[in-house]
């Protein structure tokens, strides 16, 4: 016998995905399983224990619908799809969930869910209930606010308001995000459990939280009211009021609840009390209505007894796990302040050390500033010093110099006096000289008249004796006497001075005085050739000496100031002589120009003040070869335009 044949086959199966509001899950069913067996899967896959609020809805011919957990999920009326498509959703809701909600997850599930009927304006929230909430759900998304983390902005692709309140006022983005900030900057501390827990605790006390609404009429015709079925009981709503019920049923007033079709029947304890009977759509909304009658009723009563063990034990737990939670919540904010406390310290630390750096580096920059300014001084010190030691040298040379030039001023001062002293004899020679030479030249110039006139008279003589000889006849002495003796008085000499002859005699004797007279003229011109020369040698040792003394003005202001008022005498006199005279080139005593009559080179003597102002020349003429009896002599002082005196 094969063993094929022992072989278990493999039941059945279809694909499921389930969905929460932040997952989904796959699962794979088997054919014969119920709603339950699957719905314990998902709850186990969750982690979830309070599985009581939960169930698994699904979505047929536009109507939801949550799954039986007695009939298989094959039995129900599903669309056939694969996989099929469930949602994992809250289903009753609890009257305070801050003591019903005891796992940490089943109150992220509710926080989710009833988040998105907010936002889905499912159930209805002010504007400023809007904004809290909405600070509490970043709070439980992104944990405390951060100045650096969170900047302007990082709440734009986030959903935190409904669009009705969006559309009622009229505020940017920017502007619901600061107002959301400034809220969510105050939830500092709180944990994401708790963030939600707050969350919950303020969307239970909107009107509409918790309730299932279902449209009824009580005539058949046209809906004009709802029911909205919470964990409380059951209300009447108008069709355009879903906030205050007309009429409300407690779950524990009511004795019994049934349907048949359409039309639902709702029975009270109080048998006196009117039975109360509407109608709805269809069945299926009527299966749907006592569905959440039941459950929420059996929580109604559960809540309302003592709780079970294994609530007790849950409720335990709970609170064993809310307290850890909180204590390590509180030590979480504990080590979070420590660590920001060590982050601020840290980066003060760094502040201080970058500080500390810095400083380091200027000192640094600072130390080597002051080690070149140190470098720098001490070359300057002793630069400073070499120049202070020459200093001190030139000092010593300078006070050398200084004695040196005090002497040399005294030596200059009396060499200067001999200096203008000699200046004075020569002027004295010079105006005896040209008084002289005046003198000489008018005799000279009488001499060459009376020697023409004899020269005349002697041509007149011998053109008589020429012609007495001619005519044979000899002239007697007495007429020879007369044309050869000229007349003395005539000519301007004296009988005592001169005695002339007819003869040639008288007149070599003539031309040897004349001569005589220029020789002696030649004689003292040399001699004073000779002082001129001495007193130009003289000038230029002064002259010399000046110049080094004007080189240190300061020291030889006496000096120089004697030499400018030697030079401005000499000037003076210049100047005097000159102003004298029509023409400003000859002197009063010159009759002709230099050299008027030899044509022979000229003997020049220079005359240099010491004074650096003006320069002299004294200039000397003389024929020396000519010795006839015409011969002139002429002495000329002219002032040059380089202050030269011509003689």
């Amino acid at each position: 016998m094969p063993f094929r044949g022992l072989r278990k086959r493999p039941p059945k199966a279809f694909p499921v995905v389930v969905s929460t509001l932040e997952a989904e899950m796959e699962f794979s069913c088997e054919v014969k399983w119920k709603g339950k067996d699957l719905f314990d899967l998902v709850c186990r896959t969750l982690g979830l224990r309070e599985t009581w609020f939960f169930g698994l809805q699904y979505v047929v011919k536009g109507m939801r619908a949550w799954l039986k957990m007695e009939k298989k999920i094959s039995e129900h009326d599903i669309p056939k799809d694969k996989p099929m498509k469930f949602h994992f959703l809250a289903k009753f809701y609890p009257e305070k969930v801050e003591e019903e909600l005891l796992q940490e997850i089943t109150q992220h599930l509710f926080f989710l869910q009833v988040k998105k009927q907010i936002l889905d304006e499912e159930i209805y929230c002010s504007p400023e209930a809007s904004v809290l909430l909405a600070s509490y759900a970043i709070q439980a998304k992104y944990g405390d606010y951060d100045a650096n983390l969170h900047e302007p902005g990082f709440l734009a692709q986030v959903e935190l308001l409904p669009q009705r309140v969006l559309r009622q006022y009229q505020m940017t983005a920017d502007m619901w995000e600061e107002k959301i900030t400034a809220w969510y900057a105050e939830h500092r501390g709180i944990a994401r459990d708790e963030a939600e827990m707050n969350y919950l605790k303020i969307a239970q006390d909107l009107e509409m939280c918790g309730i299932t609404y279902f449209p009824i009429t009580q005539n058949k015709d046209y809906i004009d009211h709802l029911l909205g079925v919470d964990a409380k009981g059951i209300h009447i709503y108008s069709i355009d009021n879903r906030f205050s019920p007309k009429k409300s049923f407690e779950w524990s007033n009511i004795r019994n609840i049934s349907y048949r079709e359409k039309e639902v029947t709702i029975k009270l304890i109080d048998k006196k009390a009117e039975v109360f009977k509407f109608f709805s759509s269809q069945m299926k909304v009527n299966e749907l209505i006592l569905q959440l009658c039941v459950g929420n009723h059996d929580l109604f009563m559960r809540r309302r007894r003592v709780d079970s063990v294994e609530i007790q034990q849950m409720k335990t737990q709970a609170k064993e796990m809310k307290a850890q939670k909180k204590l390590e919540h509180q030590r979480f904010i504990h080590e979070k302040q420590l660590r920001e406390e060590a982050e601020r310290a840290r980066d003060q630390l760094e502040r201080q050390l970058f500080q500390v750096e810095a400083e380091t580096q200027q000192t640094n920059e600072a130390l080597l500033q002051s080690q070149e300014a140190v470098e720098l001084l001490a070359e300057k010190a002793q630069i400073a010093e070499e120049e202070a030691a020459l200093l001190a040298q030139s000092v010593a040379e300078a006070e050398q110099k200084r004695q040196l030039l005090e002497l040399t001023a005294l030596k200059t001062k009396e060499e200067k006096g001999l200096v203008e002293q000699k200046l004075r004899e020569a002027e004295r020679v010079v105006m005896n000289l040209v008084k002289e030479s005046d003198r000489r030249s008018k005799e000279a110039e009488l001499l060459r008249q009376d020697l023409q006139k004899a020269r005349e008279a002697e041509r007149r003589a011998r053109q008589k004796l020429q012609d007495v000889t001619q005519s044979s006849q000899p002239p007697s002495s007495d007429y020879l006497q007369q044309l050869s003796a000229p007349n003395i008085e005539d000519f301007g000499f004296e009988k005592e001075s001169l005695k002339l002859d007819v003869g040639d005699l008288d007149l070599k004797r003539l031309s040897l005085e004349i001569e005589r007279e220029r020789l002696d003229y030649v004689q003292k011109s040399k001699m004073f050739e000779d002082r001129l020369k001495e007193l130009k040698s003289e000038i230029h040792a002064m002259k010399h000496e000046d110049k080094k003394l004007g080189q240190l003005s300061d020291w030889n202001q006496d000096a120089r100031q004697s030499g400018s008022s030697l030079g401005g005498e000499v000037s003076t006199w210049i100047n005097t002589c000159g102003n004298k005279n029509q023409d400003e080139n000859q002197w009063p005593w010159s009759s002709q120009p230099l050299n008027a009559v030899s044509s022979k080179p000229c003997i020049h003597n220079n005359l240099h003040c010491a004074t650096g102002e003006k320069h002299f020349q004294i200039i000397s003429t003389s024929d020396s070869n000519n010795a006839r009896a015409d011969a002139q002599k002429t002495i000329k002082i002219q002032k040059h335009d380089s202050d030269v005196i011509y003689i």
